[in-house]
């Protein structure tokens, strides 16, 4: 039996027109019936860069009885000249996640999938302090078991003070070593109130991974990267 939580994770790739631009992380979340794709905002937008797809492609896992067997599924970014993604800001300014509402009545019938839901939200942020191990689930440099097309799980701890805005931000810290691929990956930890269940997502998702966080007076010759990473 495949763990539910590979399957909650998706890879994504962006696209303009049909060119292929950049490989990205993104999951599944289902509210009230509606299901949706969440992923970091710089993957959808990225004006600082240039980055401007107009459209992703997922992969979906369409047969409980292979696991090898996917499907791609195309999601234009832009509809009648507007995005289709919800994005959102606070008090610190632009918040880097969106989420996508997926069609259902255009998924395949034979859908295999998992998703997170409103229950796997934290009720009190004091459940969770600095220093909490957390994985990291997502497709880093693109990587990932290209057989059963499933994502790979890096360990991480919470490196800042959970439930408390770093430097006036919407974000916590992770340590873990990330790459380019990951953005968009879900951070969860096992939800100690529930027995493990590899066939229910029986972990607690804390945030999204966004982008590995460095400093500009950094020595390139002196210095290793901090492999501190946000997480919104």
């Amino acid at each position: 039996m495949i763990e539910s939580l590979l399957l909650a994770v998706t890879r994504v790739t962006t696209r303009l027109g049909d060119r292929e631009l950049t490989g990205a992380t993104g999951f599944f979340f289902e509210r009230d019936g509606r299901l949706f794709l969440i992923t970091a905002r710089h993957v959808v937008l990225d004006a600082a860069s240039g980055h401007r797809p107009d459209g992703l492609l997922i992969e979906l896992h369409v047969d409980p009885d292979d696991v090898a067997q996917t499907t791609h599924f195309s999601i234009p970014l832009y509809r009648d000249g507007e995005p289709v993604w919800r994005q959102t800001t606070d008090t610190g300014g632009e918040i880097d996640v969106v989420a996508i509402e997926l069609d259902r009545a255009a998924l395949p019938e034979s859908l295999t999938i998992r998703a997170f839901t409103p229950a796997h939200l934290l009720q009190h942020l004091d459940e969770i302090e600095v220093g909490t191990p957390v994985l990291i689930v997502g497709f880093p440099l693109g990587f990932h078991d290209a057989l059963h097309r499933l994502p790979v799980a890096r360990q991480a701890v919470i490196a800042s003070a959970f439930g408390m805005r770093f430097q006036g931000h919407g974000y916590f810290l992770t340590d873990a070593r990330t790459h380019r691929g990951a953005s968009g990956a879900p951070v969860v930890t096992r939800d100690a109130t529930r027995a493990s269940d590899r066939a229910e997502l029986t972990w607690r998702l804390l945030g999204i991974h966004a982008s590995r966080l460095d400093m500009s007076h950094r020595d390139l010759q002196e210095d290793g990267h901090l492999d501190l990473n946000c997480a919104w």
